[in-house]
């Protein structure tokens, strides 16, 4: 089965069904404080709610204007945590989280299109990745990336955004169509039931996939390559930035500088002061 959220990522605003709602706990971690939620399990006939998985995020949202504080994967169902309970059967209002939504899918998309580039260019291998809440990284199988492999794989990634390339996803009815052998993946969920999902972008790769994504390459608006870190058993975690969180970070960085200038400026004054300040003592004893 494929959700809503995965046929349309784009989708905002979902009427469902309410197929069940059981009491549950939820466990919150906020640094290292835990904390336990009462609350319920609720599953809809369907929903644009993304539970988690593929590396990405779950969704946020609302439904009936009850919060969703979580959504994860059981089988070929989406369950949401909410506080409140809702009667089975109930027809609800399922709206989701844009901000965080749209952010989610260019992240997850820009990841797609780094790893097919590096891929193909170097031979590097993706192995995993983590979707941060300012930063996200591709695991690469190699011990090393240079500057220059960085910078051409920036410059390429650019590129295909410009190009305007489509983004779509296709159904197979089972994970032995035939139609799937070509389709790079990293293996399926051991509970996985239903339909496989498969992402494409034309021209560059075929994955497949769960998450939420943009339907064009242009829609990532642009990414930035910012550094190759040391990661685990010989291998680099390729740190990135894409679309809204490019514009963030330069903000972030234009502060930075204006605050590390006029601190640089106060400290230059502060210096030439008591250069000044010793020179004339110096003159006062010298007189």
């Amino acid at each position: 089965m494929s959700l809503a959220c995965q046929k349309n990522s784009y989708l905002k605003e979902f009427t469902s069904r309410v197929k069940s709602c059981t009491a549950s706990k939820l466990v919150q971690t906020t640094g290292c404080k835990k904390t336990t939620v009462e609350g319920f399990d609720v599953i809809l006939e369907d929903t644009i709610l993304f539970p988690e998985g593929g590396g990405q995020p779950d969704d946020r949202g609302m439904i009936n204007g009850v919060k969703v504080l979580s959504v994860v994967r059981r089988g070929a169902d989406a369950v949401h945590f909410v506080e409140q309970p809702f009667e089975v059967g109930v027809e609800v209002s399922v709206v989701v989280d844009w901000d965080r939504r749209w952010d989610h899918m260019q992240q997850h998309s820009g990841q797609h299109l780094v790893t097919a580039v590096v891929s193909k260019e170097f031979g590097f291998e993706t192995t995993s990745w983590n979707l941060g809440e300012r930063l996200s990284f591709i695991e690469l199988g190699t011990p090393e990336m240079n500057a220059d492999q960085m910078k051409q794989a920036e410059k390429i990634v650019n590129e295909k955004i410009r190009a305007a390339g489509p983004v779509y996803p296709t159904l197979f009815e089972t994970k032995d169509d035939p139609g799937l052998a070509s389709v790079r993946t990293r293996g399926l969920p051991d509970d996985h039931v239903g339909s496989v999902r498969v992402v494409t972008i034309e021209g560059i790769e075929t994955n497949m996939c769960c998450g939420t994504h943009v339907s064009n390459l242009s829609h990532l608006q642009a990414i930035k390559l910012l550094a190759v870190e040391k990661g685990k058993k010989g291998r680099v975690n390729l740190v990135f930035v894409v679309g809204d969180r490019v514009l963030s970070y330069l903000s972030v960085c234009y502060e930075r500088e204006t605050v590390f200038t006029s601190l640089l400026k106060y400290l230059i004054y502060i210096l030439l002061l008591n250069l000044f300040q010793l020179n004339l003592v110096r003159e006062m004893k010298i007189s």
